[in-house]
């Protein structure tokens, strides 16, 4: 039998505790389906009971989040699920190192900050590298992490101008038989860069910078003979590239410019017997000076929890057919 223990803590703030507990207990009732654990609220104080090994990781996730809420962090029920899986994957984390980096404050009064360990190390890694390949799964926030980062540079005016980009490669529908214009038939593929910039500032003022060229989105193709000075760059989708188009896209990197380079590896839509550049070029540039990749797994996955769940069985799958033993 696994030794059970209980503990009791004391909170003296009452803004802060109250905004813990969350409306009617809920964050409390969110950790009990986390943990095998048995949590009670009375007064200033919650006791916890359980598991001791459960027991200590709870009390050490409620203190951290109490001192977040003393500081001004907004802790809402998503951010304990947060938290409570990276305290899982390393209890020595301190929590405010990752939720209290803001890297943006979108117009819309919305703190952008990272939710994981690979997160934190994402933005680092912009921060001190001229060129970041962000890889791993969808929904870990590798295209709007980077969004928020090329914002934030265009407002502190250490940039002059925001690079959108992504491969048009056709999966499963062909361009040409999509109705309008090139910009009509490409604008499907670029729709998820669109996106993440409208969550990061009022359409208005996005249109009007685009308007001006001061942010520009537009398919991979037409980067082709251009030198990017003084900008920072995002090639989204990365893992339809080909090996010209990847080398073709490294190479525009010019004077005070920042390149940012997400994709999946597992998601290639490319034609069979196409290497993807994204793949190739880790083997090519991993260790260069002033390059950095990052991985995430689908433990960084910052979507509905399910997605996560999803993800660990889709390559739970792969792996079996990897190893030969699928039937």
């Amino acid at each position: 039998m696994k030794n059970e223990t209980t503990k009791q803590l004391a909170f003296h703030d009452a803004n802060a505790f109250k905004t813990l507990l969350g409306g009617e207990d809920r964050n409390l009732r969110l950790i009990e389906k986390l943990e095998p654990i048995r949590i009670a609220a009375r007064g200033d104080k919650i006791t916890l009971s359980g598991e001791s090994d459960s027991v200590d990781l709870v009390e050490n996730l409620l203190g951290q989040l109490y001192h977040l809420i003393q500081k001004g962090f907004p802790v809402y029920s998503t951010d304990v699920g947060f938290a409570h899986r990276i305290l899982s994957e390393n209890r020595s984390t301190r929590l405010e190192e990752i939720f209290l980096d803001k890297v943006y404050i979108s117009s819309k009064k919305r703190v952008i900050t990272p939710k994981s360990i690979a997160q934190k190390q994402y933005i680092d890694a912009i921060r001190r590298h001229d060129m970041v390949f962000g890889i791993g799964p969808a929904g870990t926030g590798k295209t709007y992490l980077a969004m928020a980062m090329a914002v934030s540079y265009l407002m502190d005016r250490r940039v002059n101008r925001i690079v959108l980009t992504r491969p048009a490669v056709e999966a499963g529908e062909k361009l040409g038989f999509l109705p309008g214009d090139l910009v009509e038939k490409v604008n499907p593929y670029l729709r998820p860069v669109y996106d993440a910039l409208y969550d990061m500032m009022e359409f208005d003022k996005a249109q009007a910078l685009i308007e001006k060229g001061i942010i520009e989105v537009a398919p991979l193709a037409f980067m082709r003979g251009r030198t990017l000075n003084d900008s920072f760059i995002i090639l989204d989708e990365a893992q339809n590239t080909t090996s010209e188009q990847m080398k073709m896209f490294v190479t525009r990197l010019g004077w005070g410019s920042r390149a940012v380079v997400t994709g999946d590896v597992t998601q290639i839509d490319l034609p069979s017997g196409r290497t993807s550049g994204l793949v190739e070029v880790e083997q090519i540039l991993s260790g260069t000076e002033g390059i950095q990749f990052v991985t995430f797994s689908e433990i960084d996955v910052v979507r509905h929890p399910l997605v996560s769940e999803i993800i660990k069985a889709y390559n739970h799958l792969a792996r079996k057919k990897m190893d030969g033993r699928e039937e």
